[in-house]
């Protein structure tokens, strides 16, 4: 399975950030807002204090076009602070009527107020970044959307009767109490195979999971980077050393979680 590319360019062009860097912004954002800015104007003096470098604040006022998606009912103008990133030549890029995504939570006591979640939770608007928003978003509320990974169970794997026979098995451990479950499974003379599970038994349609799903990103960003010596706490030594293969070869068959 290739790995995925830190970008993903759209058929007209427009560059994508990667699939788990729009899930992290979904999963961590109550509110997420299509809007176009009616108004920008700079904070400076203390109130601007904390400023990374490279970058500018602004009070930005929006109207809402879109609600993606909201726990609760919003105006139809809003307000935000923003830091945004300067060009090459230190300049802000001029705001006023852009059509922006937003990634935030309500403020509290104020209704008309918003806070982005993260630093790079405004991002300008392309039909591209808003159809791949919705199909994450939708994924996210799913009745049977996979849950977040929190670490790793038991694991352990059992040889078959010829050599280099096999399986592994490694459960994993989620925000839910939900059970995941990894297989991995070794045949003389063919390639490994593995598949996931979402429930307690594995059955014959479990399978990997496609790249740039809620699942994939679930594992590939969730999961540690090697088996804890707990989950292999009763094994035998060579199972131990297989077992850890089979998960490593999980980790490399998943590919990087680019952020």
């Amino acid at each position: 399975m290739p790995h995925a590319s830190a970008q993903v360019v759209a058929e007209s062009g427009v560059v994508l950030p990667p699939y788990a860097a729009v899930a992290d912004l979904i999963v961590g954002a109550p509110a997420i807002v299509d809007a176009r800015i009616r108004s920008a104007t700079r904070i400076k003096g203390p109130e601007a204090a904390n400023v990374a470098a490279g970058r500018m604040r602004f009070y930005v006022e929006a109207d809402v076009l879109a609600l993606i998606r909201a726990d609760a009912p919003m105006p139809a103008r809003v307000g935000y602070v923003v830091d945004v990133p300067l060009d090459a030549r230190g300049r802000a890029p001029k705001l006023n009527k852009r059509r922006v995504l937003l990634f935030a939570r309500p403020v509290a006591g104020q209704a008309s107020m918003i806070q982005l979640t993260t630093l790079d939770a405004q991002r300008d608007w392309s039909a591209e970044l808003d159809t791949l928003i919705r199909r994450i978003a939708r994924e996210v509320a799913a009745p049977d959307a996979p849950p977040a990974v929190t670490g790793l169970g038991n694991a352990f794997h059992v040889p078959g009767s010829l050599p280099g026979e096999g399986e592994t098995q490694i459960f994993v451990q989620t925000a839910t109490g939900a059970p995941i479950s990894l297989s991995i499974l070794r045949r003389p003379g063919e390639q490994k195979r593995w598949a996931v599970a979402l429930g307690e038994i594995v059955d014959d349609a479990a399978a990997a999971p496609a790249r740039d799903t809620l699942l994939w990103y679930r594992l590939a960003c969730g999961l540690p980077r090697s088996l804890p010596a707990t989950s292999l706490a009763d094994e035998d030594p060579a199972n131990v050393a297989a077992a850890r293969e089979d998960y490593r070869f999980v980790l490399d068959q998943l590919g990087p979680c680019k952020r």
